[in-house]
């Protein structure tokens, strides 16, 4: 019998650590959030615009490959990862001249698709979705298919990507969110 109470606790105290009962951190998640391409760095798999002026054959959308770079028509490869799109402008620019290729070269750089977000826990279709600008809490649980039944509503955890580190906060529903962003949603206690 002894054994059997052992085992049963061992058990509701395995099932407890795997729940998403838990606490909300004690910051507040800001509540604006500046324009996403400001200080974005580039990375694989993001997708880009490349302008140079007056050289259409030269511009067109690129997508960033497995190790960040770009092939540009007569250029060749451009690394591009971690660069924000105002660098990138600069180093298509350094590469054309360098080449010489364009005497006075002008480009730009426009994202077209950034990081992605994550929504876990108490949603019905948790995972990763694509990014776009305007982005709440709330539009972010609504595209995971909305709160399933066990789900603590009105505020969640928002986990941030600050450089190499994340940081945690306590949410909204009304908070903006920023490329790659992870939504926890709690389970509320019954």
């Amino acid at each position: 019998m002894a054994c059997k109470a052992l085992v049963l606790t061992v058990s509701l105290a395995l099932a407890a650590c795997a729940s998403t009962v838990g606490d909300f951190p004690s910051e507040q998640a800001p509540t604006t959030i500046s324009n996403p391409t400001e200080g974005y760095r580039l990375e694989p798999g993001n997708r880009i615009r490349v302008i140079v002026f007056d050289e259409p054959n030269m511009s067109g959308d690129f997508t960033l490959d497995g190790i960040g770079n770009i092939a540009l028509p007569l250029a060749g490869n451009i690394p591009m990862s971690g660069q924000t799109a105002k660098e990138a402008g600069k180093r298509i620019e350094d590469v054309l001249r360098r080449s010489a290729l364009l005497l006075n070269p002008s480009a730009s750089v426009e994202i077209q698709t950034f990081r992605p977000f994550y929504v876990l826990g108490e949603v019905r279709q948790p995972g990763e979705f694509p990014y776009t600008t305007g982005l709440t809490v709330l539009s972010a649980i609504a595209r995971a298919g909305g709160y399933d039944y066990r789900a603590r509503q009105g505020e969640v955890i928002l986990v941030r990507p600050q450089g190499t580190e994340q940081r945690l906060y306590r949410a909204t529903e009304f908070t903006p969110i920023a490329p790659g962003d992870v939504i926890k949603v709690l389970e509320r206690r019954f």
